[in-house]
């Protein structure tokens, strides 16, 4: 059985964020928006795959993809147009 452990995002003045998870399995660490999948950053070397239909659904779940992946958006948005990130579907058993 894989070790799955779940954690809440942490705000900028340390409290527990509702809704914003980290989600860690030996594949690799997922960001999850209340129920959704938004970014995977893969154990098996530097991949980075990003949902493509929500990596960006809401000013909330932007800040803390920004906060998961350590960047602004803009930087995000030049990967992705760079092949560096990946858009897939995380939610229906994509990547």
């Amino acid at each position: 059985m894989e070790k799955i452990k779940i954690e809440n995002m942490i705000s900028s003045n340390g409290n527990k964020v509702a809704n914003q998870f980290t989600v860690t399995t030996p594949r690799g660490v997922y960001f999850q928006s209340y129920e959704t999948l938004i970014a995977f950053k893969s154990s098996k070397g530097n991949a980075i795959y990003l949902d493509a239909d929500c990596w960006d659904y809401s000013v909330t779940t932007g800040k803390y993809r920004n906060a998961f992946l350590g960047e602004a958006k803009k930087d995000t948005e030049k990967k992705i147009k760079n092949g560096v990130y990946v858009l897939t579907n995380l939610n229906e058993g994509g990547e």
